[in-house]
């Protein structure tokens, strides 16, 4: 299964930007462990980070075709960000939305999102388990529906 990952704004300063909230793990750490995961469940990962709503969008869009799911931590995005949640749904890609922190326990802004609507679920407060649960989910969808 092709997997699209997105990591929103931020995300690049993983392992040094408030470490007892998003924890230690690097950027590069993270992806290295989504590939290695993916690798053992022959699942075929695209992965990109934009601190850029544009570049997000036209991540989604470019890539519509190959992919058959997206994992998506949309950031600070998530909050505000009707042109993301209008991208997602005009692409029709089955959608999980992550974060790394428990965003319902944070301050009140970070408990609504705007994107969660055009998701199948979200997944949040886990760290990488929170990424590591969502590619299954995908593959789990993908097993039962035979493609």
């Amino acid at each position: 299964m092709n997997i699209l990952i997105l990591h929103g704004p931020n995300l690049n300063l993983l392992g040094e930007r408030e470490p007892e909230v998003y924890g230690k793990m690097t950027l590069k750490e993270l992806n290295g462990a989504l590939l290695k995961e993916a690798k053992k469940k022959k699942a075929s990962l695209r992965i990109f980070q934009s601190n850029g709503e544009g570049e997000l969008i036209d991540l989604i869009h470019k890539n519509r075709k190959w992919a058959k799911g997206l994992i998506f931590n949309p950031g600070a995005y998530t909050h505000y960000s009707y042109a993301l949640r209008d991208a997602i749904s005009s692409v029709n890609l089955p959608t999980i939305e992550v974060h790394l922190s428990d965003i319902h326990s944070r301050e009140g802004f970070r408990k609504i999102s705007v994107i969660l609507p055009v998701c199948l679920k979200q997944i949040s407060g886990r760290g990488l388990n929170s990424y590591l649960e969502a590619m299954n989910e995908l593959l789990n969808m993908r097993s039962k529906n035979g493609r």
